[in-house]
């Protein structure tokens, strides 16, 4: 079981695991990188610019919040194992942020965020956090990280680098494509009903970067529920602009998002719920939105079709993509 322990034991297993010989895994030049990620999404990047060269182990997994995640022991032991640790930063993983800066002393550590997009870039945001953590619901900001993360691999393993260089410009290419496939597709949505309402504050850089007005009913951070002034606030919008669909998120209890629902049927306005969405997290492993692409594919794609759009056929940058999770035929161009 993946039991969680005290911040306190915490630091007794990472400084044993650091001291003792026996744990200590040797390296070979020539096997694999040993790559452990946070997040599904820095996980999925690496596979993808690293290829052979590397395995990778992601932490959390379908279903998580980084907001609220806690290390266990299994997880001091994984991050021991690791040639290098890959985190995005700007506070998104929370409490792990303590355990990661100890690593961080020991061995290669890479928040990939933080070092590959500046801070002009960054939406500001009030409380603890300061920035908007979730950079990757832009796509043209997250595919930024692509080249910082080769270099990283690189660094690690030299023989790897130009096979990486080759891999991360391929996958630049197939962000590049997804980025216009999704300003299109929301471009599609009738302008009065271009907002998307969801459990919490995760699709501010979706919003900018595409055109869609984003209304969170919780902040940035899960760590405290909604109240029932949020929540009437909330139906308050939706029954004035007659919002037709609101979104679950698949790390997030819907019982906000119900609430809100009914709320709206009080102020005369029905809603329904559009779709689960991916947001802190990517979808179960083995499947197409068990990837970063298909993560953002599969989240635009019920966005537009609850709120009366109609995505185009996915460009052909995609299109290998698309065959390899048998997505339809009909929404590939010819």
């Amino acid at each position: 079981m993946n039991h969680r322990i005290p911040a306190l034991a915490v630091w007794g297993l990472v400084w044993l695991f650091a001291a003792s010989p026996t744990l200590a895994r040797e390296t070979s030049h020539e096997s694999a990188l040993e790559v452990v990620a946070t997040i599904g999404m820095i996980g999925d990047l690496a596979e993808n610019v690293g290829g052979p060269c590397v395995k990778v182990t992601s932490i959390m997994g379908p279903g998580v919040d980084p907001h609220l995640y806690r290390a266990s022991a299994r997880d001091v032991r994984t991050l021991q194992h690791a040639d290098i640790i890959l985190y995005s930063g700007y506070s998104l993983e929370g409490q792990l942020g303590a355990v990661l800066e100890r690593f961080s002393r020991m061995k290669p550590t890479l928040a990939v965020a933080e070092t590959a997009i500046g801070s002009d870039d960054l939406i500001k945001v009030q409380g603890a956090y300061g920035v908007d953590p979730h950079l990757w619901m832009d796509v043209g900001l997250w595919s930024r990280t692509v080249a910082r993360l080769a270099a990283a691999i690189a660094e690690q393993r030299p023989a790897c680098a130009e096979a990486s260089r080759t891999r991360a410009a391929a996958y630049a290419d197939q962000l590049a494509a997804l980025h216009q496939w999704v300003r299109e597709a929301i471009a599609s949505i009738p302008a009065e009903r271009r907002i998307l309402v969801t459990a919490h504050d995760a699709f501010n850089y979706y919003g900018r970067a595409y055109g869609i007005e984003v209304a969170g009913i919780q902040g940035i951070s899960t760590e405290s529920e909604a109240g029932i002034a949020d929540i009437r606030h909330m139906a308050g919008i939706i029954a004035e602009r007659r919002v037709p669909a609101v979104f679950i998120e698949s790390t997030i209890n819907p019982r906000t998002i119900q609430a809100v629902i009914e709320a709206a049927a009080d102020q005369g306005q029905a809603v329904r719920i559009g779709g689960q969405l991916y947001s802190d997290a990517m979808g179960e492993t083995g499947t197409a939105g068990g990837t970063y692409i298909g993560m953002i594919y599969e989240n635009t794609a019920k966005i537009v079709d609850a709120l009366g759009g109609r995505p185009p056929p996915l460009p052909p940058a995609l299109r290998a993509w698309a065959e390899r999770w048998e997505i339809a035929d009909e929404q590939a161009e010819s």
